[in-house]
């Protein structure tokens, strides 16, 4: 329901019309840190004698979007890789320890309230894309071969820009991944790991 909020919402604004502010052709770069917050339950494995729980992870991120159109761009989100510890339990309290990390480019269609005449002159964006995730150096504690599959999800993102120069901004936002992993160990199958996390991040903009 979240995520489908994040659609409408998108859709919506796309229709409006208004006085635009970001001309179509603009450039921005948006740098700064994003902390994943994996879904609280993420699911079971190996035939549901473990329960999975996935830790969450800050990291540096980078982001660069290219205006479209009068106030809608396309954004491309970077980062270097998040590292998460995850932890199967089995109905007894026993505990397997594991450790991966990802990669998660996110690339959206934006929409941008800018020329809205809002207080402070911010400007929120919403904006709705498709996410790539992809696994590696994964570990586990039994010492198995352990591998997750890439991901590809839908994503969503709203936020925020509060600017302190015509051309410079403060941004605070929030993203939805959809993001699950099929997983092996020793080569069989034994399970899919369902992260889906909530992305909250700050960051400086600058346009060009």
């Amino acid at each position: 329901m979240k995520l489908q909020s994040l659609v409408l919402a998108t859709a919506a604004a796309l229709t409006m019309t208004t006085a635009f502010a970001v001309p179509a052709g603009t450039w921005s770069v948006a740098a700064g840190a994003h902390y994943v917050d994996p879904k609280s339950d993420n699911g079971s494995v190996l035939g549901g004698a473990y329960s999975v729980d996935v830790d969450g992870d800050v990291r540096p991120t980078i982001s660069g979007e290219y205006f479209i159109a009068n106030n809608v761009g396309i954004e491309l989100l970077a980062a270097i890789p998040f590292h998460h510890d995850f932890t199967l339990t089995d109905a007894a309290g026993g505990e397997l320890k594991g450790k991966t990390q990802h990669l998660p480019p996110t690339l959206s269609l934006q929409y941008h309230f800018d020329g809205y005449n809002m207080p402070m002159n911010v400007k929120p964006f919403v904006g709705v894309g498709v996410n790539y995730t992809t696994f590696f150096k994964e570990r586990i504690s039994t010492g198995g071969d352990l591998k997750l599959d890439d991901s590809v999800g839908v994503a969503g993102h709203v936020g925020l820009d509060v600017p302190f120069t015509p051309t410079e901004a403060f941004r605070i936002d929030a993203r939805y991944m959809d993001i699950k992993t099929d997983a092996t160990l020793d080569g069989k199958d034994i399970g899919e790991i369902n992260i889906s996390p909530w992305v909250y991040g700050v960051a400086f903009v600058k346009q060009f």
